[in-house]
């Protein structure tokens, strides 16, 4: 459409800089540091790159915490809910692994009637296996609840660097 215009005008201009583009079409060093990104997404950016990068000496070890109450637990008895009460501890753990290690994913709708939000809903998801995830710990924090502590290793996070890097090439 733009060249349509131009072309009516006496020719066809790969430069766009007027219609709203920055960069010239012929420009072939344009770079992606003129994007602007936060501050903090160019961190998250340089922390993503070392880690996928072979100079990586130092591999992490991924920590997990998961709380539950005891009393909303299904069970007849208060020993089944303690123990049930661990178990969804461990399990909300394991969420948070996967968060760490697979990311997570937000949908989120809004629905606005005459300029006033009347809806707005967020949903995440998470997807992923974990493999290797060790127990630290499982303490009774108070009276009602119980925190369980996992962790993935550092040689479970090599080989799944080394997966990443395998598909990152």
């Amino acid at each position: 459409m733009a060249c349509f215009v131009f072309l009516i005008m006496g020719g066809c201009s790969n430069q766009y800089t007027g219609l709203g583009f920055p960069y010239s079409m012929d420009s072939k060093k344009e770079k992606i540091n003129a994007i602007n990104i936060p501050d903090e997404g160019q961190d998250v950016i340089k922390a993503t790159e070392e880690i996928l990068s072979a100079s990586v000496e130092k591999i992490p070890t991924i920590t997990a915490v998961g709380y539950a109450v005891v009393s909303t637990q299904p069970g007849k008895n208060i020993a089944q809910k303690r123990l049930m009460a661990i178990r969804a501890a461990r399990m909300a753990a394991m969420r948070e692994l996967a968060e760490q290690i697979h990311g997570i994913r937000i949908d989120s709708s809004t629905t606005v009637i005459d300029l006033v939000t009347q809806n707005d809903t967020f949903r995440t998801m998470v997807q992923g296996t974990i493999r290797g995830a060790k127990t630290v710990r499982i303490n009774p924090t108070g009276e009602d609840t119980y925190e369980t502590v996992l962790e993935v290793d550092r040689n479970i996070m090599l080989l799944l660097l080394r997966e990443a890097r395998s598909i990152k090439a």
